[in-house]
């Protein structure tokens, strides 16, 4: 059967089966690109309801939920006093029954958990992950797991549509609440496991799905591969490189998901069209278990996203106006001490988390509060009595950066890191920690955050439907492997437009289904040359696609050990990428210029962990950035004229006021378990001189309550465990 008979047929078909989900027979062009075509119509880009005034709703404050899972303090008079007293003003319902009375009675707002119920977006193995292994090397093998089979269909839709509608039925009557999650670290796979199974049998469906990706007569027939697919591949050269029968399919199952979750979400507000829902446990950005959050971010209104591998910084980004109430996880650890609880809080809060959801675990004896209660108690008072309502409704203040979002870029990334563990690749886990993609994209938003310049995320759905917006006058490509043609395109038109783009290495060498090219997709405009002979003696240290060797640095503690991994040639302290190609070639490119650096930005994560990163050693990062005529809204220094270690500065804007935080950007440490904190936090007083770029008018201290008045400069002590927050009116 042809690939047109194939659509003819899906079209049909539609209003009786769970293809229904996955297309939208919208007229295109027949000339149309056919990702451009994909992209704009594909229903896993069409967004769920994501009204401001719904999502921000009844989050009038900074809300701090407890998870009570070892709440031995009661839900009863006892246990109110006590989150009056210490500052705890929200709570949480599991699914669809909790102590309503009593989250009324005391005023905490609440999220209710399981609304989806546990074990079927969330899967269960007997063994841990290992109960998984005999589904890791079968590609036919069918998303289940110690309980049975689960797949994403219409059945199990029906299913959870009926438990979606009794919980919300359950809950929302309380004037208490202010979010439903469907459940918790969910997952096509199990967390990000790479497991490449069919999330369900109806082979059919994929293959209509293809004719959709591809285009109608231009798609391949579907392919059921595993990774030891691509692993085969890699001692080839570039040209001959195809991931696309793995990386294909594996993009389907991140649709689907994203697609089904969705529905559950419509489902949600059907019942209950005043409150936002979404999940928990959110993952880092990854190839397995469905965490492409260009999509995912068009299906949800809340999210509680752990901290890893930048996923808080890009939901932030593709928050839609800046209005999807977003938290993270705390767990309180006794051996960082409680500054580490009260510096989360506060670094969250400037960066624009709505809450935080505690895992209740140490803070009792018995049902007396435990001591570090008592230090962390001022901070959740403030943050959800004075501050939290002041930035209910900001928006982020950008200046002028963006950093690419690439999902096809992570999932060849995680192709070419794979390659040193060999056959043992099924043991692979945190991404976060070791992947060439997640550690360039967060070595730049340390170089930028560092430098006093902050960014957003631009993620690719929206430049491939529309282009790289104007409010931007950089373009960052972190580890861009893979790039479409009509990417290219338009990232090429920003810059001949004016925009700066800075690629730092193997830019647009794959295509978005993983196939290497014979010329980069924007080689031209890089001026630089890609003639798909290159192999991997061509890149880093001459053994491995990449910079490290991610199976000997498995466990490291310090980056410095993963780095030692190999002997990389460095250029002022860094490694170069490409050994055909120069370091930092620049072209002008109409009105704007192209910046190749062939340069990996990652062991700037190893400098700043080890103190020895510097204005000096970012220059060959920021130069470019600067050049375009970005420059901070503010200097910050210190006693000695410079300006503090790890000192973020961030910005929002609120009822004709801009709010500005200084906070200690620490490196932030976790699990796909949630929890984690600062790694290095500094806990001392300095005082700090804050010269902003003009003059401003009614500066206000908001910590304090002081009037500063008008100017320019202001002087501060800054509490690096805090924020120091101030704010001035809005200039025209």
């Amino acid at each position: 059967m042809s690939s047109t008979q194939r659509t003819t047929r899906f079209f049909l078909a539609l209003p009786f089966c769970f293809a229904l989900v996955l297309c939208t027979a919208r007229a295109v062009p027949a000339d149309e690109d056919p990702y451009l075509r994909y992209v704009r119509t594909a229903p896993e880009f069409q967004s769920v309801r994501q009204d401001p005034e719904v999502m921000i709703g009844r989050w009038d404050t900074w809300i701090y939920m407890p998870w009570r899972y070892q709440w031995s303090i009661g839900t009863g008079e006892e246990g109110g006093r006590f989150c009056r007293d210490y500052g705890f003003n929200g709570g949480f319902t599991d699914h669809g029954h909790g102590p309503l009375e009593w989250l009324e009675k005391w005023n905490l707002r609440f999220y209710n958990d399981h609304t989806a119920a546990k074990g079927y977006l969330y899967l269960r193995g007997s063994g841990g992950k290992s109960s998984f292994r005999k589904y890791q090397l079968d590609a036919r093998s069918v998303r289940g797991d110690s309980e049975g089979p689960k797949p994403i269909d219409q059945a199990m839709l029906d299913k959870l549509r009926g438990i979606v509608r009794d919980h919300v039925g359950n809950i929302k009557g309380s004037p208490m609440r202010v979010a439903y999650a469907l459940d918790d670290e969910i997952s096509w796979s199990i967390f990000v496991v790479p497991i490449p199974w069919r999330l369900n049998d109806d082979d059919g469906l994929y293959a209509r799905w293809l004719d959709s990706y591809y285009g109608p007569d231009k798609a391949p027939e579907p392919q059921f591969v595993t990774p030891e697919f691509t692993r085969a591949q890699l001692d080839r050269p570039l040209g001959q490189l195809d991931f696309s029968p793995l990386l294909d399919r594996i993009t389907y199952n991140d649709s689907l998901w994203a697609i089904f979750l969705g529905k559950l979400v419509e489902c949600a507000n059907e019942a209950d069209p005043e409150t936002p829902c979404g999940f928990v446990g959110g993952q880092s950005p990854n190839m397995w278990g469905g965490y492409d959050y260009a999509k995912l971010m068009h299906k949800i209104q809340f999210i509680e996203a752990y901290d890893l591998g930048s996923s808080q910084e890009i939901v932030r980004s593709l928050s839609p106006h800046d209005a999807m109430p977003v938290v993270t996880t705390h767990f309180h650890k006794d051996a960082r001490g409680s500054a580490n609880d009260i510096w989360q809080a506060w670094y969250y809060f400037a960066h624009g988390n709505r809450g935080m959801i505690g895992w209740v675990e140490g803070w009792f004896d018995g049902g007396k509060p435990r001591p570090w209660l008592d230090d962390f108690k001022p901070t959740l008072k403030e943050l959800g009595g004075v501050q939290g309502p002041k930035l209910v409704g900001a928006r982020w203040i950008h200046d002028g950066v963006a950093i690419y979002y690439s999902h096809p870029s992570i999932q060849v990334s995680w192709v070419l890191d794979a390659e040193a563990h060999g056959k043992t690749w099924p043991n692979r886990g945190s991404d976060y920690k070791l992947g060439t993609s997640h550690l360039t994209r967060k070595a730049w938003e340390y170089l930028l955050a560092d430098s006093g310049m902050q960014y957003d995320f631009v993620a690719y759905d929206r430049v491939v439907v529309d282009g790289v917006p104007d409010e931007y006058k950089v373009l960052i490509l972190p580890a861009c492997y893979a790039l479409s043609d009509v990417e290219a395109e338009r990232i090429a038109d920003f810059c001949r437009r004016g925009g700066t783009v800075i690629a730092d290495f193997a830019c647009g060498i794959f295509d978005q289904h993983g196939r290497g090219r014979t010329r980069g997709a924007l080689d031209e405009l890089f001026g630089v040359e890609h003639d798909g002979t290159e192999t991997a003696a061509d890149f880093f240290a001459d053994r491995l696609w990449v910079e490290t060797d991610q199976d000997r640095g498995f466990s490291y503690d310090k980056y410095r050990e993963l780095f030692n991994t190999l002997d990389c040639k460095l250029n002022e302290g860094f490694a170069v990428a490409e050994r055909r190609l120069p370091v930092a070639h620049v072209e002008k490119q109409g009105e704007g210029t192209a910046v190749y650096l062939n340069l990996s930005p990652q062991r700037y994560l190893q400098h700043r962990e080890e103190g020895t990163a510097s204005d000096a050693l970012r220059d060959l990062f920021v130069r470019p950035v600067t050049s375009a005529g970005v420059a901070p809204r503010v200097k910050v220094t210190g006693p000695d004229g410079t300006r503090p270690a790890k000192c973020e500065v961030t910005y929002w804007h609120n009822d004709g006021r801009v709010y500005m935080f200084v906070v200690q950007n620490a490196r932030v440490t976790g699990s796909s378990f949630g929890g984690g904190g600062a790694a290095g936090l500094e806990s001392r007083a300095v005082p700090i001189t804050v010269e902003l770029a003009i003059p401003v008018k009614d500066a206000v201290d908001e910590r304090t309550g002081q009037r500063l008045g008008d100017g320019r400069t202001f002087q501060f002590d800054f509490n690096m465990v805090e924020a120091l927050l101030f704010s001035f009116a809005r200039q025209p």
